[in-house]
């Protein structure tokens, strides 16, 4: 599933066929047939993050603050200013591996893909996603019925979910974070990205993501090509 996620992510940026309706096809068949979420869903979130990255209020990968974590230098001393404490900030640290990674796809990613897929009528991701748990379930319930299908799930969920926040945040979360000041993009995208060691298994283990900033400088570049 964590491959598949960053499989449809290349899809999703137009970066593996050279006609862009041939991604966009394959994009609803990997996220959708194979995972189980809406294009659509993905690609609303997923390019405001890429026009604005790290700006509160503007990309959607920070909304956490601050209502669970403290980001960012400047919005962190924000809070305190203005004496606002939802969350024990000075533990954040700890309580992140708790609610952080753990929780993400699980409990919330799980129920928000159908609500934002019926929402906007999005109806022909809706049957992708339909597709996935019908194989899924006709898959595994003959082998382990109903709570032992349903737990599967939850624990392939449970998984993905800590590979998935670890990759995205690690190279997010500790650079700049503040409201958008309208800074050219080209710094913009440097000031919110960095990269991780480059290695055989950090490439496959993140899909590439680990050359960050050459991702979001070149999003439709091929990942392979990142390392050049």
């Amino acid at each position: 599933q964590a491959q598949a996620g960053w499989l449809q992510h290349d899809f999703g940026h137009l970066s593996v066929f050279s006609k862009s309706r041939w991604n966009h096809w394959v994009h609803k068949f990997v996220i959708g047939h194979l995972k189980g979420a809406p294009a659509s869903w993905w690609n609303h979130l997923h390019f405001q993050h890429h026009a604005k990255p790290n700006c509160f209020r503007k990309d959607p990968d920070v909304n956490m603050h601050p209502l669970f974590f403290a980001l960012g230098k400047t919005l962190s001393v924000e809070l305190g200013v203005q004496k606002k404490k939802f969350m024990p900030y000075n533990h954040q640290h700890k309580y992140f591996f708790i609610i952080g990674p753990p929780a993400l796809v699980p409990l919330y990613f799980q129920w928000y893909i159908f609500y934002f897929a019926v929402q906007r009528k999005q109806w022909v991701d809706l049957a992708w996603m339909l597709s996935f748990y019908i194989r899924f379930f006709l898959t595994y319930l003959p082998f382990l019925g109903v709570k032992g299908t349903l737990g599967l799930h939850l624990l392939v969920r449970f998984i993905e979910s800590n590979w998935f926040v670890w990759i995205t945040q690690m190279n997010h979360i500790p650079m700049h974070i503040d409201y958008d000041k309208n800074v050219d993009w080209f710094s913009t995208q440097l000031q919110a990205t960095c990269n991780v060691h480059q290695s055989f298994f950090n490439d496959w283990f993140t899909g590439h993501l680990n050359f960050q900033i050459e991702h979001h400088l070149f999003p439709t570049m091929p990942r392979h090509n990142y390392w050049k």
